[in-house]
């Protein structure tokens, strides 16, 4: 009898582990796909006709358009930094891009802060990041030791896009601000895969794409992959066969940045096929965004660049209208959502990580996220908005914004001429009509939120990049001209 008992016993167990590999090998795979200084309106899905984007279209009308999507800064690396972790990046700091200092432990994301992968690598995900990862050079801030198992890109905030300008010594230039600005922000050095130098021997997006196809189709599920494109941020460079298909734009820059947004496009193809291929794509969850808004002129520049479209937006990145922070946003995972899905509630950036740990039963400790499980939103389960108000701010708080489903209050930079600025949401989405004057308890309610959210803030901590190796270059100056009065100093040797 009691064998039998402890047979029965053992299969309960057996049948239990069953069970829990079975569960594990059900969990959803997680790819999340940031692309660079992409305009709002060049997409083929947001209303483009001049740039091909068929795969893109195909994601977003097979799964979920949040048609009010936002990141949590008009700027990349504090937008990162925001994304990677599911909190507001001005709760630790961060409102500056990190400069590329690989020997400055305090120059990057902070060490207090856990990114979603390590939140998801703890209870089994295998995760990557594949391109741009700007959240600092020094060991202590490498993917690596961030949560990501697997690292193929660069840890710059920028990178040529054809291996033979790649060097292992950047080249000093003429201009000053040149010399410090791109010189020592590694724009030329090798890749790397995880901490050793990478081949590099095709366009870079192209690159990337690929790496990640090789990525999802070789991984154990479940996974979790953040490729972050540099794609289509400066320096304007792409194959002089797809700047050809593009000859009806009339403008040269334009012509070059819409080859670079159709070679993204076609390198997220290759990963949706390498997804199908494996078996993979219906139980994978795949978000898409840009990190802010597309290149629009500011007024203090003396060269007006502009080669993205905000669409029906004003301004782009850098900027608290619209243009800024509104990005494309969409959501593609068969198992889960009904292809045309559309949320037009306020969706954040943050939401993403809160989505992840959410349905891949990630370590939910240390900091609470600040975002959203939006899975009850995709399955039409929950109909309201997920958030009832976003918050921006930049360094040194220059600008702010506050927004609700019905209103938005911001303070614009660039010496906007209007300065402070209401608008009411519902009726005019597109900012064109400032009702500061008429609405001040719409302001008042506004400046309440916003003072609200930013008492748990911190101010901002590090230096921009300009500033940041102004200073180093002159602190090793510093060193060295006391180094020669201290030598000066000392009594020559006087030997017998």
């Amino acid at each position: 009898m009691k064998q039998m008992v402890r047979l029965a016993v053992s299969l309960l167990c057996l049948m239990a582990g069953m069970g829990t590999l079975k569960a594990e090998a059900e969990r959803p795979n997680i790819l999340v796909i940031l692309c660079d200084d992409l305009g709002y309106g060049d997409l083929g899905l947001t209303g483009s006709t001049e740039i091909k984007t068929p795969v893109l279209d195909k994601l977003a009308a097979n799964g979920a358009i949040c048609s009010n999507g936002y990141v949590t800064h008009p700027y990349c690396g504090p937008s990162r930094a925001g994304l990677i972790t599911g909190r507001y990046q001005a709760r630790f700091g961060m409102e500056i891009n990190p400069s590329y200092s690989p020997y400055d432990r305090t120059m990057g994301l902070p060490l207090t802060e856990r990114t979603f992968a390590d939140r998801l690598q703890k209870v089994g995900y295998r995760t990557g990041v594949i391109g741009k990862w700007h959240m600092g050079a020094a060991p202590e801030f490498h993917p690596n030791n961030r949560g990501f198992d697997y690292f193929y890109g660069f840890l710059s905030g920028g990178h040529t896009y054809f291996p033979e300008q790649v060097s292992s010594n950047e080249p000093l230039v003429n201009d000053q601000q040149k010399m410090i600005y791109h010189v020592n922000e590694g724009c030329l050095l090798p890749l790397m895969r995880n901490n050793n130098a990478a081949e590099f021997d095709e366009y870079l997006t192209t690159a990337l794409s690929r790496d990640a196809a090789r990525f999802v189709q070789r991984s154990e599920s479940p996974f979790c992959l953040y490729l972050a494109y540099n794609a289509p941020h400066a320096p304007l460079e792409a194959p002089e066969e797809l700047i050809a298909e593009y000859a009806h734009i009339q403008d040269p820059q334009r012509r070059i940045y819409a080859a670079m947004v159709d070679a993204m496009d076609q390198g997220i193809g290759m990963i949706v096929d390498a997804l199908a291929e494996s078996g993979k794509l219906d139980n994978t969850l795949i978000f898409f965004l840009s990190d802010n808004g597309g290149i629009f002129p500011k007024p203090f520049k003396n060269k007006y660049d502009a080669w993205g479209d905000s669409g029906p937006f004003k301004r782009g990145k850098g900027s608290m209208m619209e243009g800024g922070s509104h990005v494309p946003f969409i959501a593609h995972w068969p198992a889960k959502i009904k292809r045309g899905t559309v949320i037009d509630g306020l969706v954040s950036s943050l939401d993403i990580a809160a989505t992840a740990v959410a349905i891949g039963n990630g370590d939910a400790s240390g900091h609470e996220l600040e975002g959203v499980n939006l899975v009850p939103y995709f399955t039409g389960e929950k109909t309201d908005s997920p958030h009832e108000t976003l918050f921006w701010r930049t360094n040194n708080n220059t600008s702010w914004a506050v927004r609700t489903v019905k209103a938005k209050y911001l303070k614009e930079s660039w010496n906007h001429p209007d300065g402070i600025q209401l608008f009411d949401m519902q009726n005019d989405p597109y900012e064109d009509q400032n009702i500061l004057a008429q609405r001040p308890e719409m302001r008042a309610e506004l400046a309440q939120r916003w003072n609200m959210w930013n008492a748990g803030n911190i101010n901002n901590i590090l230096d921009e990049a300009p500033v940041y190796h102004s200073k180093r270059l002159q602190l090793f100056e510093e060193q060295y001209q006391k180094k020669i009065k201290d030598a000066a100093k000392k009594k020559p040797l006087v030997i017998e």
